[in-house]
């Protein structure tokens, strides 16, 4: 029977409404901001929460309420949780085999300026893993590189989180965007334009903000020129591929140029960095190994690069979305209504789960992971050592994503997140700020910017409309805000603390070092759009 929500509670108004329904949110600030537990207790205990607060205050049925949890741990599950495993699963490969010992030194010759190597490996490539394959690569692959080459835990995690935000808007070969369109019926290269011009302003300071934050500005003195160079070619080509091309290829043809330009600029750097900042001598890296040895400790990461940019080729991927088994989720699937105002009229949400195992992102990292075993001669029974070692390394973090995607569904489906988006919506005037909030507020509930997109697309769109506002600038404020709530999102720390290993205690510290800097940068968007609207008039409609 249909269920139709209701988005204010015991019949208060939005204010208030709106109070009850972060119930949950404050839950998780205050179990992992303030006390510092855990945060697969936190997850676990923000679940409860919102449960009561799905069933006693929206009154859903206990069964839709059950059924929409379990359909959020599901996809924590598999794609999410699916990704992780083998991002570290190749890692362990090219550790088990000595491998990453030479891909160490082979950076460490390229550059031997941790500061550097951060810029490379967490901006720029951790840049092309998003732009080619999103969901939670990115963090995943790129973190476990940087604890190669020596970075603690909380370092690797803290740059690859900061470094994993201007890039979201174009994750996955576009496909927030696309969403975004799909969701709100706007043109699709508009939309590309604007979340370009979002995003553009803050891909330029990014690296030259990654190290400052890290390193303060005594370390940012001596590598100005490397992080000016490759902001300024990944935000140039970012810009232009998103107003003149498209969304799919931004991300990807940007990290690349800023590749190109951070290799050129450090060939020709001649000056060492002070020992406070320096990894392993250059001349000791340069004897050890001869380039066919280092070409062949790249190739399962080159194999990575390979597979996922064919998965992402849209031939072979519609080739493979053949063995997709589209599953309506039992109990959900288009019995919750979405009602005005967060819709223009009375529409039955979709409650779909896609098992495109074959498409998955996963499943190319998967597919790199077991071509460098057959390349690196890896014995079956070392390789089954080195699953075992993963699970057991991903129990505890796989529970978090589970919960934590538990109750980001849960929210969207009883009503929630849509009743804390009607109050960001009737901030009137300032609501060319908001916007960049309300998608910031999405991703930090979904850990994705496409479910951000797709959970408030609509609602940007309403609201823009009736404040006389462009619906594409607000929207794309939606988008570009809510890339910066990835950082702090649960499921995005789970995958780089499983990814590092990171010890229980610090997860909660990395929440607190992270939602500061997500704080300020969302600040940025939501000013970027304050003075796009009132300030310079822009207009894509």
């Amino acid at each position: 029977m249909p269920w139709p929500q209701d988005y204010l509670l015991f019949h208060l108004g939005l204010g208030w409404s709106a109070a009850l329904a972060a119930l949950p949110i404050f839950t998780l600030l205050l179990l992992l901001g303030v006390l510092r537990k855990p945060s697969w207790m936190a997850g676990l205990a923000g679940l409860a929460v919102t449960f009561v607060l799905a069933v006693g205050g929206y009154q859903m049925p206990v069964l839709q309420a059950v059924s929409a949890a379990a359909h959020g741990a599901a996809f924590g599950l598999f794609p999410i949780s699916w990704i992780i495993f083998w991002a570290i699963a190749l890692f362990r490969v090219t550790e088990q085999t000595g491998k990453f010992e030479i891909i160490k030194e082979s950076v460490s010759r390229l550059t031997p300026d941790l500061r550097l190597q951060a810029l490379l490996i967490a901006f720029a490539f951790g840049a092309f893993l998003e732009g080619a394959a999103g969901f939670g690569a990115p963090v995943a692959i790129a973190a476990t590189m940087l604890m190669g080459l020596g970075f603690s835990g909380f370092d690797a995690a803290a740059l690859c989180l900061l470094a994993n935000t201007a890039p979201v808007a174009f994750g996955s070969i576009g496909i927030p965007v696309v969403t975004l369109a799909g969701t709100t019926g706007l043109p699709l290269d508009k939309l590309s334009g604007a979340v370009g011009s979002f995003c553009a302003p803050v891909s330029l300071l990014l690296p030259t903000y990654l190290v400052l934050a890290m390193w303060g500005r005594a370390g940012f003195a001596g590598v100005w020129l490397p992080c000016l160079a490759g902001g300024a070619a990944f935000a140039s080509v970012q810009y232009t591929v998103s107003n003149f091309i498209g969304p799919q290829l931004t991300d990807i043809l940007a990290s690349l140029a800023a590749i190109a330009v951070l290799v050129v600029v450090l060939r020709l750097r001649k000056s060492q960095p002070p020992a406070a900042y320096l990894r392993t001598p250059v001349e000791e890296a340069a004897q050890r190994y001869s380039a066919r040895e280092i070409v062949l400790a790249w190739m399962p990461y080159g194999l990575l690069v390979l597979c996922v940019l064919l998965w992402g080729y849209q031939p072979f991927q519609r080739l493979l979305n053949r063995g997709s088994i589209l599953i309506p989720w039992p109990y959900l699937n288009n019995i919750v209504l979405r009602m005005p105002p967060l819709v223009p009229k009375m529409s039955p949400y979709p409650a779909i789960f896609n098992l495109n195992f074959f498409s998955a992102a996963g499943t190319s990292c998967m597919m790199a992971t077991l071509l460098s075993v057959l390349l690196l001669r890896v014995r079956p029974g070392h390789l089954l050592r080195i699953i075992v070692s993963v699970v057991r390394t991903l129990m505890l973090p796989t529970l978090t994503v589970a919960s934590v995607l538990a109750i980001a569904f849960l929210m969207n489906y009883c009503g929630a997140t849509a009743t804390l988006g009607l109050a960001f919506a009737a901030t009137g005037v300032l609501f060319p700020f908001f916007s960049a909030l309300l998608g910031w507020l999405g991703v930090f509930l979904t850990g994705s910017d496409t479910s951000a997109n797709a959970l408030f697309g609509s609602l940007q769109e309403v609201t823009a409309g009736r404040l006389g506002l462009d619906a594409v600038l607000m929207a794309a404020a939606n988008s570009a805000g809510g890339v910066m709530g990835k950082m702090i999102s649960l499921q995005t720390i789970a995958v780089a603390a499983a990814a590092t290993g990171m010890k229980q205690e610090e997860q909660s510290k990395l929440f607190s070092f992270s939602l500061r800097h997500s704080l300020l940068l969302v600040t940025v968007i939501g000013l970027l759009s304050v003075l796009y609207v009132y300030v310079l008039h822009v207009k894509w409609l």
